[in-house]
């Protein structure tokens, strides 16, 4: 059966920028798919920082060429034939927009069988842990930082993810959160890339020594060899993925066990195909799986893939949709059960896609 598919953008500019990467603006890919039988899809993709029009131009070229009007294979294999695409000219842009076009295919193929996502990918819906990341930057002071804590522990979350940049100060940052919370919650520490590998080492023992979860990323994603410089130097467990793009970036750091914990992001990597891919060679390293932010989506990897063990709360492209599954009391989320994700786009969001021509 033959699909209609379009494609827009939605140009959406934050009211103040958030997290330790000062977030202010994303652009948000989003591509429509519609089926003979009026069954749809919803999926989207995003540019953090904005600058998104060139994955859109993707987007364009890929619908085009493999979607619209045409009959789709299962999401996997539609993944896959567009990824081979890329052969001349790389993943970049390409996967962003590749993202979207996933999640619409992944979205239709459930509700055509009437199933939530994750049941759909071959799973149960399961509650899994959320841990706190928003509402912390590197610049508060320690006392802000241990507020927010408490009042996501306050919440609910059994851990909280304030940010830290390899400087003295992050001791007090962690000693002060620590302080503020309940035995139970656990703390993680988030750098956004922001040490050099003196700075690194000196983190990792400190977190290490104050009982810290994880660092997330601790040093630029690329810089594997000071990665491995890392793992081997006695810190704590290293967490990384946000920035990595496609599936092969994963490789070295799930199989050299260099990474406890790996956070792919759905734009960078293409999409839930390959999220799920990444989960299950994690899985066969005993590696566990925490993607980027937009909890409310990734509960439905969950359902599929037991590697994926903590959801990330960081509120972003929340307020662009509607059907996002709830808190619940005890700090875990389960995925919607409604046919597909179960979200669709907010109304004042949806009168301002800029739909392509």
């Amino acid at each position: 059966m033959t699909v209609r598919a379009r494609v827009g953008l939605i140009p959406y500019k934050l009211e103040q920028a958030v997290g330790g990467s000062g977030v202010s603006a994303v652009d948000v890919i989003v591509v429509e798919l519609t089926d003979a039988d009026g069954a749809s899809g919803l999926g989207f993709s995003y540019v953090i920082g904005g600058h998104g029009r060139v994955a859109l131009k993707a987007a364009q070229e890929q619908v085009a060429r493999f979607v619209d009007g045409q009959s789709l294979p299962p999401p996997a294999a539609l993944w896959r034939k567009i990824n081979a695409s890329f052969n001349r000219t790389g993943p970049g842009p390409n996967l962003i927009a590749l993202g979207a076009i996933d999640v619409a295919a992944w979205d239709l193929h459930a509700r055509k069988l009437g199933l939530p996502l994750g049941v759909a990918m071959g799973g149960e819906l399961r509650a899994v842990p959320v841990y706190g990341s928003g509402g912390f930057n590197t610049v508060q002071p320690p006392e802000a930082a241990a507020e927010i804590a408490a009042e996501q522990a306050a919440r609910g979350l059994t851990a909280v993810k304030p940010r830290v940049k390899g400087a003295a100060s992050d001791a007090a940052v962690i000693e002060a959160v620590r302080t503020a919370l309940p035995a139970h919650v656990q703390i993680m520490t988030d750098a956004n890339e922001k040490c050099d590998l003196p700075q690194a080492l000196r983190l990792m023992a400190l977190a290490r020594d104050l009982g810290v979860l994880f660092v997330e990323e601790p040093l630029p994603a690329q810089a594997l060899e000071g990665y491995r410089r890392l793992a081997t130097s006695g810190g704590a467990a290293i967490a990384t993925g946000e920035h990595l793009q496609a599936r092969a970036s994963f490789l070295p750091f799930i199989s050299e066990k260099i990474a406890s914990v790996v956070q792919p992001d759905l734009a960078m990597v293409g999409g839930l195909t390959p999220v799920l891919e990444i989960a299950t060679l994690a899985e066969s390293f005993d590696a566990i799986v925490s993607p980027h932010f937009l909890p409310g989506l990734f509960a439905h990897v969950a359902a599929a893939a037991p590697a994926l063990r903590w959801l990330e709360e960081f509120p972003l492209l929340e307020p662009v949709f509607e059907g996002w599954p709830g808190l619940s009391a005890d700090g875990t989320m389960i995925a919607s059960a409604a046919a597909g994700h179960g979200l669709r786009l907010a109304e004042r969001f949806r009168t301002g896609v800029e739909w392509a021509s």
